[in-house]
């Protein structure tokens, strides 16, 4: 079935880049003005998601070959999120802080599931795929924390070593670890039963993309014989009907 209006507009390979673009220059904007007002930790962390939503443009060389918009944005929530709501709470949770962190974590995780659906040749199943944005999300969350060690112990930093005792800071550290794990399994179901199965990125993505999906119509062809092999095969079979 033919796709029409809104659908078509949304799905339009120059839009979708524009769009997801437009966010991207925003994180770019809002990563200087954090480095400027000190929060050297949520700056280097917009970064590092512009760092991995450039990479398929950067390596294709093409701009139309951008993630989706929708998970660009899904990105950029949790730093617009921040900026609106710093300082308020949830249940004695700073949301600023904390929670916002939970989010920021699942949505890089998001972002490198669908670089390897959608811009590679590899193939996950529905359960695989939902497992592999929880580990990713996991392992998001215990670089995070190792970035914010180093930066406290090397660079004089209190991302972590902020004062409180240390048994503190590990009990809230694990709670970090069990919250990310949470989102990340959130951010999976997301990823498996929207971007796989319902946001068509088949149709956004560049033609000759080798990580074009099995289901977006374009089944092996046996069309490429070229003049010459079928001369070739039409000669023996004469040969063999002479003999």
């Amino acid at each position: 079935m033919s796709n029409s209006g809104l659908s078509t507009v949304v799905e339009s390979r120059r839009l979708n880049a524009a769009l997801a673009a437009s966010i991207l220059a925003f994180l770019a904007v809002a990563a200087v003005a954090q480095f400027v007002d000190g929060d050297h930790e949520w700056a280097g962390f917009t970064v590092a998601v512009l760092a991995v939503a450039l990479v398929p443009p950067l390596a294709r060389r093409s701009p139309t070959a951008m993630l989706p918009w929708e998970v660009v944005l899904l990105a950029a929530l949790p730093i617009v999120s921040r900026a609106l709501v710093a300082g308020e709470t949830v249940g004695g949770m700073t949301f600023s802080g904390r929670i916002v962190t939970y989010v920021a974590v699942a949505a890089v995780a998001l972002l490198i599931a669908v670089e390897l659906d959608v811009f590679t040749a590899v193939k996950m199943s529905h359960r695989f795929a939902v497992v592999f944005v929880v580990v990713t999300t996991m392992a998001a969350a215990g670089i995070w924390a190792v970035v914010r060690w180093l930066s406290d112990v090397l660079l004089g930093t209190r991302f972590l070593y902020d004062g409180r005792p240390e048994a503190v800071i590990e009990e809230a550290l694990m709670w970090d670890f069990v919250a990310a794990t949470i989102a990340g399994l959130l951010a999976g179901v997301l990823f498996e039963y929207y971007f796989r199965r319902r946001a068509r990125l088949v149709e956004r993505i560049p033609e000759g993309d080798p990580g074009a999906r099995p289901d977006d119509g374009s089944a092996p062809s046996t069309a490429g014989t070229t003049a010459e092999e079928t001369t070739a095969e039409e000669v023996a079979d004469g040969e063999a009907s002479e003999r």
